[in-house]
């Protein structure tokens, strides 16, 4: 089940959501990925995990055949569909994405923007084995997330016996909300995504990481990055 206080926090942060992508030291590596996403799915139909409202969609629509948008969340959907998204068609969906049970069809590619680092470690396996039974016979899957850098990310508050990392954060109206997010390091997130793949490529930018690889059910399947 996906928890509920985090789906309470992105709920009333909906009208907040794209303020962190103003933040001025991250504008080259945000110009990167939005780069990346206007090109790399094209001719794919692909399935967008915890799509928020929408930013990363607007990009990821340049390339792709078709979008199927998916968050927890009705307030952010409600803002990502006021977004244009050019001649894509683009649909949004309320999912668990520790069950995506309406999404009834499989998808070339996938795109998980900033949920990685959201997932508890003990439920990594799970969320994979979800996603990857929606997707076909090597799809293209990207994930990208945060690095910590000091000065620029909310501190740590704590850690728990996991090694789950928790961060508390503000929101305008003077709440106080404590969120999961872990900063995974280059070898775990290796550890895991490796072996399900055909090809794997790992790109750590200042304030970003990006992973890409196709998926190994066929292993005559590949793509070239």
């Amino acid at each position: 089940m996906t928890n509920a206080k985090m789906v309470e926090y992105y709920a009333k942060r909906a009208a907040e959501y794209e303020h962190i992508y103003l933040k001025p030291e991250r504008q080259e590596d945000l110009k990167t990925l939005q780069a990346k996403l206007s090109g790399c799915f094209k001719g794919l139909d692909l399935l967008e995990i915890a799509c928020g409202t929408g930013y990363w969609t607007q990009f990821a629509c340049r390339s792709a055949r078709s979008i199927v948008a998916t968050d927890c969340n009705e307030p952010v959907l409600d803002i990502a569909n006021r977004k244009h998204y050019g001649d894509c068609p683009v649909s949004f969906q309320i999912e668990n994405a520790y069950a995506l049970e309406n999404v009834k069809r499989l998808f070339s590619s996938a795109l998980v923007g900033f949920w990685w680092s959201h997932v508890p470690k003990s439920k990594l396996g799970d969320f994979l084995r979800i996603l990857h039974s929606k997707l076909c016979n090597g799809a293209y899957v990207i994930i990208f997330d945060n690095r910590y850098v000091e000065g620029s990310s909310t501190r740590i508050h704590r850690a728990d016996e996991e090694g789950n990392t928790y961060q508390i954060r503000g929101l305008s109206n003077g709440s106080q909300h404590e969120v999961l997010k872990n900063f995974p390091t280059r070898s775990e997130l290796i550890e895991w995504i490796e072996p399900l793949s055909n090809h794997s490529k790992f790109t750590e930018l200042d304030y970003f990481w990006i992973a890409e690889y196709t998926l190994r059910k066929n292993a005559e399947q590949g793509v070239s990055f």
